[in-house]
């Protein structure tokens, strides 16, 4: 993907910009998420999933017993 990445802050229910790009990067596939597509994100650990399956895989990393 061209453009810049992007550097944001994640709160509950959305997103601050703080440096303006055109995507993130997710934490767990390092796939490129267009700012437009990013609906899946983690408050606490300030990371950006590209699809419900990665959040699911953080999710289960960081809760494994």
């Amino acid at each position: 993907m061209n453009g810049n990445i992007a550097k944001l802050k994640f709160n509950p229910n959305n997103f601050e910009i703080i440096e303006q790009g055109e995507y993130v990067v997710c934490a767990v596939s390092g796939k490129n998420i267009p700012l437009s597509q990013l609906m899946y994100w983690n408050v606490e650990l300030q990371e950006a999933y590209f699809s419900a399956k990665e959040a699911q895989q953080r999710y289960e990393e960081l809760n494994k017993k």
